[in-house]
């Protein structure tokens, strides 16, 4: 029994290093055109900036998102946010090459809007949530993988569309 276990253990190891690496691989690569790497995730085509998850009754865009970065590859990431699912989105993990991940930072919403909960940053249907300052936002640490365009690859996970690949643009401080 106690070889079963660590073979069980030892195979949702391996799987989960592999969903890891197929989630950061993704973010590894320089183009505009982002595709889904897992099944049942949102299909997203970018410019710089921007995505727009629409497949199967989905209505999520990201528009202006930016790194701000120091020397170090610390800093946060802004960008606004539209859904239009009909239903409660969450942005649930944002990763970045080199498997990190940002920290998510709810924001001081009297309505709900942008608020951290256990799914992640709540995006109301029919929101449009700004991630910066007061708002909600994320903590980057530590980020490597910028392209030569000053572009750094991002996969925004969210409970309902699914992954989404955008290219942010980067400012250094």
């Amino acid at each position: 029994m106690a070889g079963f276990n660590l073979r069980a253990r030892m195979t949702l190891a391996v799987a989960t290093s592999a969903l890891l690496a197929s989630l950061t691989a993704g973010c590894a690569h320089d183009s505009p055109t982002a595709t889904p790497s897992t099944p049942g995730s949102a299909v997203a085509t970018s410019t710089p900036g921007e995505a727009t998850a629409r497949p199967q009754g989905i209505d999520l865009t990201v528009t202006h998102a930016a790194a701000h970065l120091d020397r170090s590859g610390d800093g946060t990431l802004t960008m606004t946010v539209r859904n239009e699912d009909g239903v409660p989105e969450h942005l649930g993990m944002v990763a970045t090459p080199g498997r990190e991940r940002g920290t998510l930072v709810g924001g001081k919403s009297t309505k709900g809007i942008g608020m951290l909960d256990t799914a992640g940053i709540l995006l109301p249907d029919g929101s449009t949530v700004t991630f910066d300052g007061d708002g909600p936002h994320v903590l980057l640490r530590h980020v490597h993988g910028i392209t030569p365009r000053h572009m750094l690859p991002i996969a925004l996970q969210f409970g309902v569309a699914g992954l989404v690949r955008v290219q942010a643009q980067v400012t250094t401080a």
